[in-house]
């Protein structure tokens, strides 16, 4: 199943899903580069549970809380909702993956997906150890809902991942195992996604532009726009493996390649933020005047984010909001 999202190698770029990037320039229009597969797309009312494994802060966790409170248009608080609607906003970004489902044809209408934060696990003790394989981010994943639910496992960043910072950031897949399946369905599936804290193992890759790269030229990072490395990075390799998940949540989606190395909605327009990016420069981004950190998208409760381009198969183009 797909495997994550979007980093910089600078010059080679590699991604975050296990892929090998075609690049893309976002100016420039492309031939259509994702094939549909006939498969199912995520689809209806949709609880995105975070399992946090290891030790994060409440005000961490609030990061990316907001941040999936933030994909609505319309977040159940009144002030999120408010500050939700400021432009460009996450939720606009987040309305690309829209098009996937117009070109889907028997898949549902895009309209029916809906995004909204569930439940949240804290596992503080590191009941499976700090070093853990993907069987582990599986049985993790495990933990929170399986019905009509993605679950999203957080490692924190004292936390080992077999191939995090070496090819990737994070993942996205899938369980068919029969121990988890409702209703005795053994070919019922759930969908889930790890990424990891890479503040102290591999800022350079899975941080970047916040942190200098491990790669090409040193330029000056960028201030992260919540003034956390870590979690600003997670933030940017989370919201591409969410819309990887949406639009190929069982590999038989929209992407192009290998289906066990798949290049996705975001993973297609590696280091690309805003409009002008190429390899080294995210692009043309906004800055706040009194903390000087760079983003591209107005959130809940007045946050500010970092999100990749998506790849608009509708004009083939990665799309920026800036």
């Amino acid at each position: 199943m797909a495997s994550s999202f979007l980093i910089v190698k600078l010059i080679l770029l590699t991604s975050l899903f296990n892929v090998c990037f075609a690049a893309l320039v976002a100016e420039e229009p492309q031939t259509q580069l994702l094939k549909y597969h006939k498969g199912s797309l995520l689809h209806g009312r949709i609880s995105v549970n975070l399992i946090w494994y290891g030790k994060f802060k409440p005000s961490q966790r609030a990061i990316v809380s907001d941040f999936i409170s933030s994909l609505s248009s319309s977040p159940s608080n009144s002030a999120a909702a408010a500050a939700a609607q400021i432009e460009p906003s996450v939720a606009t970004w987040w309305r690309t993956t829209e098009k996937y489902y117009n070109l889907a044809g028997g898949a549902k209408k895009a309209s029916s997906l809906s995004l909204s934060l569930g439940k949240q696990v804290l596992d503080e003790g590191y009941s499976l150890g700090k070093s853990l394989s993907q069987k582990q981010i599986v049985q993790l994943a495990s933990k929170g809902e399986k019905s009509n639910a993605v679950n999203v496992v957080l490692t924190a960043s004292d936390v080992n991942v077999d191939g995090f910072c070496v090819n990737r950031c994070g993942s996205h897949g899938s369980s068919s195992n029969s121990k988890f399946a409702r209703g005795g369905n053994k070919n019922y599936k759930f969908a889930y996604i790890w990424v990891g804290n890479s503040e102290t193992q591999c800022p350079g890759f899975c941080a970047w532009p916040f942190h200098q790269p491990i790669y090409g030229p040193q330029s000056p990072p960028l201030v992260a726009p919540n003034n956390d490395v870590g979690l600003d990075g997670i933030v940017i390799n989370l919201s591409g493996l969410l819309a990887g998940t949406a639009t190929n949540p069982f590999g038989n989606g929209f992407y192009q390649g290998a289906a066990g190395a798949p290049l996705e909605a975001a993973s297609a327009c590696p280091g690309v933020y805003a409009k002008g990016a190429y390899p080294g420069y995210a692009g043309d981004l906004l800055v706040d005047s009194t903390t000087g950190a760079s983003y591209n998208a107005h959130g809940a409760n007045g946050r500010k984010y970092l999100l990749p381009a998506i790849y608009d198969p509708s004009t083939s183009r990665c799309s920026t909001l800036v």
